[in-house]
């Protein structure tokens, strides 16, 4: 089968069983209304009233060695979830105002 059909025929699949798709990936870790939540992060920043979650990121990255595993803004904080590189995970939350870590669990 020729790649563009198979595109094709998994794309009808996944419209005839509407709940495939969601079900393979789970939940969304960051809440039903992340792309509102991201929408706000991004007018913030781009009207200087936040910090740019990447820098937030980099500046966590520099703290403590690891990955980030997701982000978003709650609130008036972001949450950074991160995994440490030996293995632990760490929830960051930031001042999206000023990048200050307010706390870390």
């Amino acid at each position: 089968m020729k790649p563009i059909h198979f595109l094709f025929a998994a794309a009808l699949v996944a419209a005839a069983l509407p709940g495939a798709a969601s079900a393979q990936r789970g939940p969304d870790s960051l809440g039903a209304d992340w792309r509102a939540r991201q929408d706000q992060a991004r007018g913030g920043v781009q009207s200087g009233q936040l910090v740019p979650l990447g820098r937030v990121i980099e500046q966590i990255g520099r703290r403590t060695p690891g990955r980030v595993l997701d982000a978003g803004l709650e609130g008036p904080n972001y949450r950074v979830r991160w995994a440490t590189a030996d293995g632990r995970r760490i929830d960051f939350i930031v001042d999206a105002r000023t990048g200050q870590i307010l706390s870390a669990n």
